[in-house]
């Protein structure tokens, strides 16, 4: 049997706020208690694995967790979804991408209006649901994209579907995508289109991201170089711009991002399997949603036995999170939080991985486990998991 490693990402399912939260205005945010809090979700699997065992969680704890355990700090100053797949995939930022919390610089958006050849509207820090509410009748009308960022850095562009096609769409995004570098850098231009009418808009499945390329190898170039399949589940090759992923399964919600997880493991295929199961932040996190985020929670927890039997004893699996979306915390951002780990190999044994450093920790225990060798930052916890 093969060595395979799978990390699943449940998006912005944070365990509490990092030390340094209060320079975000993160302080009391705690994406997974506040939920947990909500109502008491169901959620078996993950419980036994140990997550409530991890410090702060507050939830229930087990006597004997079947997995190892733990959190992680993020090095880099952000808590954006670019930012904490890097640091994850073994490239933590020294300078975090820039955030816009007056909107974008005028000169920008003239810029961008130019080379679109039409206006925009919007451009302010503003929920991407609410915006399209409030302005969609008159993108009707007009034609002109909605234009908007959040606490994160992100240029989004928002449009009607019958108004502007997806492919123009997508193309406004690579437009502003080679603008946003430099001093303007950002992190993700995003596509929103929206169907709807008469003040009544909804987002649909159609997003897409535009990523800058890592500054730096990650791991999975590294592992891409030596021959190694890498597969990309959700969203994943859009937030590493395509690079060091040799297999891609570009799933549009979690539902689809787990079955397409299981049939890699099923068939043997890949060696490193990245997944991103988005609903969770996109749908939930940012709608104040704590109702459908627990529902998100408990589907995922019931396809953990299916993941775990579609496993062989050399798979190593890591569920973890890349930042906060508390739902019932003010504020539609992500929140800056600690991210939860549960890893295992096989059928796993327990143990703590305590606090961690960096999520670099997480690449660092991927790429040993797989290459045996160590990689240039974080620490590998692997001998945790043997």
């Amino acid at each position: 049997m093969k060595k395979r490693a799978t990390i699943i990402v449940l998006d912005s399912v944070g365990i509490g706020h990092l030390p340094d939260a209060i320079e975000f205005g993160d302080i009391g945010a705690h994406t997974l208690g506040h939920v947990f809090a909500h109502r008491r979700i169901r959620i078996p699997n993950m419980i036994s694995m140990g997550l409530g065992n991890i410090e702060g969680s507050m939830m229930s704890r087990v006597m004997f967790p079947s997995a190892a355990y733990g959190r992680s700090l993020e090095l880099t100053k952000a808590k954006d979804t670019t930012s904490g797949h890097w640091e994850m995939a073994g490239f933590p930022m020294e300078i975090p991408f820039r955030t816009y919390p007056d909107g974008f610089p005028a000169d920008v958006i003239a810029e961008f209006e130019r080379r679109i050849g039409r206006g925009t509207l919007g451009n302010e820090v503003a929920s991407g649901t609410e915006i399209i509410q409030r302005l969609g009748d008159e993108h009707m009308a007009t034609g002109k994209p909605i234009v908007y960022t959040s606490a994160d850095s992100v240029f989004q562009i928002a449009a009607h579907e019958d108004v502007i096609p997806l492919e123009q769409l997508y193309g406004f995004c690579e437009t502003a995508r080679e603008m946003l570098v430099g001093d303007n850098l950002v992190g993700r231009v995003i596509a929103r289109p929206f169907v709807g009418g008469n003040g009544v808009y909804t987002r649909t499945e159609n997003r897409r991201d535009y990523a800058l390329e890592p500054m730096e190898d990650t791991i999975l170039d590294a592992l891409s170089a030596k021959g190694m399949e890498v597969v990309g589940i959700g969203k994943i090759e859009d937030i590493f711009a395509h690079r060091g992923i040799t297999t891609v399964d570009h799933t549009k919600n979690n539902p689809d991002g787990i079955e397409a997880t299981i049939r890699f493991l099923k068939e043997g295929r890949g060696d490193f399997i990245f997944t991103n199961l988005v609903d969770t932040d996109m749908l939930y996190g940012h709608r104040n949603d704590a109702e459908g985020y627990a529902r998100a929670l408990e589907y995922f927890d019931s396809k953990i036995p299916e993941i775990l039997d579609s496993m062989t004893a050399d798979d190593l699996l890591i569920i973890t999170a890349d930042h906060g979306c508390d739902p019932c915390f003010p504020g539609t951002d992500h929140t800056r939080e600690y991210i939860p780990i549960l890893a295992l190999i096989g059928r796993g044994k327990p143990g703590k991985l305590g606090t961690r450093r960096s999520f670099a920790d997480i690449g660092a225990t991927v790429y040993e486990y797989l290459t045996g060798e160590k990689w240039r930052c974080g620490e590998s916890f692997l001998d945790v998991l043997k």
